[in-house]
């Protein structure tokens, strides 16, 4: 057999990769199993936008390789798109980069940007793609902590105790994934000048910004971002087209075009029709983010329910497509709480341990299942006069 790469060695299999595997061995032997983890939208896109992917596939010369910047439409409709809900501007043919998704942004900024060997400044809890990435590409991790008593925020008094001198790129999340906190304006402007100050490339993974939040922030909205900041976005929460795979990066120039020499690289242009089709969806009016809003409220107090029957707290201020709480006592950690919620009551509920150590007490469940799942398990737990101790 010939021996994978050494960078693999550092790389588990996605959790959820594994844990799907499971459930569906599950669901094999009978099982009922409601999974309530995995931030998959249920709800199709607009109308609009699939109209247009079907006249736009109907096209015979839609269907050839395209440029690897992205056609210029999108480009311009997300410029509109975060001149109108962000208030920041940029030059659609220098600055914004339409990806295959904002999951592949990850990487490419990674290769652009970091040597093996630089250090990468990682949140714990954080989504687990930063540090997968970060072994790939052979980076130092440095993890900082997100704490639950500073508000789920950097503290920047532990920060500037690192030894930062090797630290090249540092990942944040705002509204963030797992914790739901929103950032304000002070905390992206510290966030900003501490790279400016360290010379660190800060990246904004900001896709989360729509979801139960009537105030969507940008990284770009501190003057002074550009001189060190990227962010990227996606339409997959925020218009259901997580399948779709259609992101974006935004910021400087001369970063945008370091990264376009990556992906130049690695992929041959993103479909055109879903290129036309996204263009749709970024033109949505206010309604249809109210209307997704809408459902995700109805969802989220049945979510709010579920938490409240298992006597886990949360935050009620907390944002995005996922509700965080802490387990309640009687458990060693989230795992173990998972795990007795899946062969005792065929829930299964996302650990928090898999975004770090600091998460390691809490869980998360997803609204992207739909309102008739969430109902179910609610039904389910009261029936089973559900007790916290086992």
């Amino acid at each position: 057999m010939i021996e994978p790469a050494q960078r693999l060695s550092s790389v588990k299999e996605y959790y959820f990769s594994k844990k799907l595997k499971e459930i569906s061995d599950l669901r094999k032997s009978g099982k009922n199993i409601l999974n309530l983890g995995i931030g998959n939208p249920d709800l199709p896109p607009s109308e609009q936008t699939l109209k247009a992917l079907h006249i736009n596939s109907a096209q015979a010369d839609n269907h050839g390789y395209q440029s690897y910047s992205g056609n210029p439409d999108l480009r311009k409709a997300f410029v509109k798109w975060y001149a109108n809900h962000f208030r920041v501007n940029f030059d659609p043919d220098k600055e914004t980069l339409p990806l295959i998704g904002s999951k592949e942004g990850i990487m490419h900024i990674s290769m652009a940007f970091v040597n093996p060997g630089d250090g990468v400044l990682i949140p714990d809890p954080g989504y687990p793609a930063y540090k997968s990435v970060a072994d790939l590409v052979g980076a130092k991790i440095y993890n900082y902590n997100l704490k639950e008593e500073n508000g789920w925020l950097p503290d920047f008094d532990e920060l500037e105790k690192l030894d930062l001198q090797k630290v090249k790129l540092m990942w944040i999340n705002y509204p963030n994934m797992p914790t739901g906190t929103k950032a304000n304006y002070e905390t992206l402007e510290k966030i900003v000048n501490f790279g400016i100050k360290h010379k660190i490339l800060i990246v904004n993974d900001n896709p989360y910004s729509f979801i139960l939040n009537n105030q969507p922030l940008s990284i770009f909205n501190i003057p002074q971002a550009k001189h060190i900041a990227l962010e990227l976005n996606s339409l997959s929460k925020s218009h259901n087209m997580a399948g779709w795979r259609i992101g974006v990066v935004v910021g400087n120039e001369k970063y945008i075009s370091n990264i376009l020499k990556v992906k130049s690289n690695v992929d041959s242009g993103m479909f055109l029709p879903l290129q036309l089709a996204a263009v749709e969806a970024l033109n949505s009016p206010q309604s249809w983010y109210d209307n997704l809003n809408t459902e995700y409220s109805k969802r989220r107090k049945l979510a709010e329910e579920i938490m409240n029957v298992l006597q886990c707290k949360f935050d009620e201020t907390q944002s995005g497509m996922f509700l965080w709480a802490k387990i309640p006592l009687g458990y060693a950690n989230a795992y173990e709480f998972s795990d007795y919620l899946l062969y005792k009551y065929d829930l299964f509920i996302t650990p928090g341990g898999i975004f770090g150590k600091n998460g390691e007490k809490f869980m998360r469940i997803s609204l992207a299942g739909n309102f008739e799942n969430l109902k179910i398990a609610l039904e389910r737990l009261k029936i089973n006069e559900w007790e916290t101790v086992k």
